[in-house]
């Protein structure tokens, strides 16, 4: 077997399906809202052909809404282009077993098309480029990422059949950091950190946060595209876990009018040699001048590629004064009230994108925040001092406060298409435009009851 535990090399696959220890392999992407999308294969025909050739997929799951409708606007897929094929490429590297379910194993895929070429809007795709553009620096990005999370004691089917309406939360007030109350998830949450590991993660921990039955499960820090692999596979498992468990869990950014679900973003960059290019304790704050100018980079380009870091109309609903979660566009020395806030020293001085929710697709806002920092970097922009204080009342900047904002500045924005190709721009500019469609539509509950008899 392989050293990490849970990781499989290709050939410990080939022995354990041979031994009738694997019989199913699911081979997975991440689609454009941020779900492990794929198939489940018999390993038979994994190892004798799947591994070699790729499995084909429909390539409408990059072209359809959180519902699977297919929906118009989208120049890879369409009616008129016949709803063709693309194709799943295995990268052995990532390849796992699953323990939490039984004989399975799973790799993550590259995308293509049936000539070669890659599926350019697929999210995996859009981060090997950003990497590729820092390789082209002798740079390699470390990315840790905190995804939050709100269980309740309803299982999914039950929760669904509510409407998600009068939900029981697993906690009954705010759990940030304690013991008690949490110990009551404990068997859900050991149950997600143990198959974690088995799926060859790092899990550092587990705490409690503000809203009730909110957890945070921390993972160690990887190489961007480990890190975004694995956050996939976790958001993905742990839901898998909880409805196992009869439970039910959720990472949207905005379940209620108490705290969100944020997935703050850590990201250094080193070099290829491994020198930590962020610090510098000749410098001020021990920051690089390259530091400096990957954050000013950050703050220059945050507001116009907002869209990649909340994705979704709820996703501007947690972005409220005194929350924790952001409103201003500015930096601090370890400041919670800023979006960007800078921690750590030697390899580990980093800074942390506060910003994206637990709603985000991690692929999409690492790429954001090599494409923003890279720009500072390559036209050496000054950093201005830290905010101190509360950013909260400042005079800084704000972020976008709806979809549509955030996709009017996406739009415009040089830096996007630049760093991301007018296809990539224009396929996600579509999806953004079909959410405000779907929602500018819908009657709420909200309306409902302010005006059904009072108005």
């Amino acid at each position: 077997m392989s050293q990490n535990p849970g990781m499989l090399a290709q050939a410990d696959l080939e022995q354990m399906v041979a031994a009738g220890e694997i019989d199913t392999v699911i081979v997975a992407f991440c689609d454009m809202q941020g779900r492990l999308t794929g198939k489940r294969v018999s390993a038979r025909l994994f190892v004798e052909e799947v591994a070699a050739h790729g499995a084909e997929c429909c390539n409408y799951l990059l072209a359809v809404d959180v519902e699977m409708n297919t929906v118009d606007g989208y120049a890879i897929s369409s009616w008129d282009t016949g709803y063709g094929d693309m194709v799943m490429t295995a990268d052995f590297t990532t390849l796992r077993l699953i323990p939490w379910l039984p004989g399975t194993a799973l790799v993550m895929a590259d995308l293509s098309w049936l000539d070669g070429r890659p599926v350019e809007q697929a999210p995996r795709s859009i981060l090997t480029r950003q990497i590729d553009r820092l390789a082209e620096r002798q740079l390699v990005p470390y990315v840790g990422t905190e995804l939050e999370f709100m269980v309740f004691d309803n299982s999914f089917r039950e929760a669904w059949a509510a409407g998600y309406r009068d939900l029981t939360p697993a906690t009954d007030y705010n759990v940030d950091y304690a013991m008690l109350a949490s110990t009551r998830m404990e068997p859900l949450l050991r149950d997600i950190r143990l198959g974690m590991e088995g799926a060859g993660m790092y899990c550092e921990g587990v705490k409690g946060e503000c809203n009730r039955g909110q957890q945070e499960i921390a993972f160690r820090y990887d190489h961007a595209k480990v890190t975004c692999d694995n956050h996939a596979i976790y958001r993905n498992g742990a839901k898998e876990i909880a409805d196992q468990h009869g439970k039910s869990l959720t990472f949207m950014a905005k379940f209620d009018e108490r705290e969100g679900n944020s997935c703050h973003i850590h990201i250094s960059l080193r070099g290829t040699d491994g020198t930590a290019v962020f610090a510098d304790e000749s410098e001020p704050r021990g920051m690089s001048p390259m530091f400096r100018s990957f954050i000013a980079g950050q703050l220059t380009t945050l507001r116009e590629l907002t869209l990649f870091y909340a994705p979704n109309i709820n996703s501007y609903k947690r972005f409220a004064d005194g929350s924790f979660a952001p409103t201003a566009v500015a930096w601090g020395m370890d400041n919670r009230t800023c979006a960007l806030r800078v921690v750590g020293h030697g390899h580990g001085m980093r800074m942390e994108s506060r910003a994206p929710g637990g709603d985000v697709n991690q692929y999409l806002a690492v790429s954001a925040l090599i494409a923003g920092g890279l720009y500072g970097i390559d036209h050496e922009l000054q950093l201005p001092e830290p905010l101190a204080g509360n950013a909260y009342v400042s005079e800084a900047q704000r972020l976008p406060t709806t979809l549509a904002e955030a996709a009017e500045l996406f739009e415009k924005s040089e830096v996007a298409r630049a760093a991301f190709g007018d296809d990539v721009v224009e396929h996600y500019l579509n999806n953004a435009r079909i959410e405000l469609a779907a929602f500018n539509a819908a009657v709420t509950d909200w309306e409902r009851v302010r005006g059904f008899e009072r108005l």
